[in-house]
């Protein structure tokens, strides 16, 4: 994997505001890392309305792939010097062209090798990629849904990419969380009333999310 990768224009935008806003976080916390999945997890509302007192920093970048986090890894990841880790990298991977899982674990490797050579004393949380919903139909331009419905990024690819990772995780002596129990409708699909189109989720798929991982902040 290339130590860096040339980011497009608003992705490196987000980068450079990580940049500065790193000189203000408080070491020691707990991060939230990956792509879009993970930079609209509206966290810190929820921790609020438990009445939950934990520091948590959001880092997720949207579009983001494992190879893009990997040459950010000191402004996402390491500038923090985070205790806890929660990552959600890699469903872009799977909707790339080439796509192979093979590959996808070669980088996700690389990456979690790195976060264990530099702080070795971080958990690490690596959570289970979410299902989409390939049947139902939304009100959004066909171009976008292809990334769904057209790709790679498939519900049975995804279920293969999770019972990987999970297997990675445990080489690694890292935590594999599936939070994904409460996504499903009855035909395994991830719930049409959660998601905008089928991909990307409001908060009330967010909140099912975040009742699985709370017992591990």
């Amino acid at each position: 994997m290339e130590e860096t990768q040339k980011l497009a224009p608003d992705k490196q935008e987000k980068v450079d505001k990580f940049r500065i806003l790193n000189r203000y976080a408080k070491k020691g916390a707990t991060l939230f890392v990956g792509s879009s999945l993970m930079e609209g997890f509206p966290i810190n509302e929820f921790l609020m309305d438990y009445g939950m007192l934990q520091v948590i920093y959001n880092r997720g970048i949207g579009g983001f792939t494992i190879p893009e986090l990997y040459s950010v890894r000191d402004v996402c990841i390491f500038d923090l010097s985070p205790e806890k880790i929660f990552i959600n990298i890699g469903t872009n991977d799977i909707a790339s062209e080439g796509y192979t899982l093979e590959k996808l674990l070669e980088n996700y490797r690389t990456l979690l090798l790195q976060i264990k050579g530099r702080i070795p004393e971080t958990e690490v949380y690596m959570m289970a990629y979410y299902p989409v919903n390939e049947t139902a139909h939304f009100d959004v331009e066909l171009e976008w849904q292809k990334h769904i419905f057209e790709g790679t990024r498939t519900n049975r690819n995804i279920h293969a990419a999770n019972e990987a990772v999970e297997r990675l995780a445990e080489e690694l002596g890292y935590h594999f969380i599936n939070v994904n129990k409460g996504l499903f409708d009855e035909a395994g699909q991830l719930k049409r009333e959660y998601t905008i189109e089928g991909l990307h989720m409001y908060a009330n798929g967010y909140h099912a999310v975040f009742e699985e991982l709370k017992r591990y902040l």
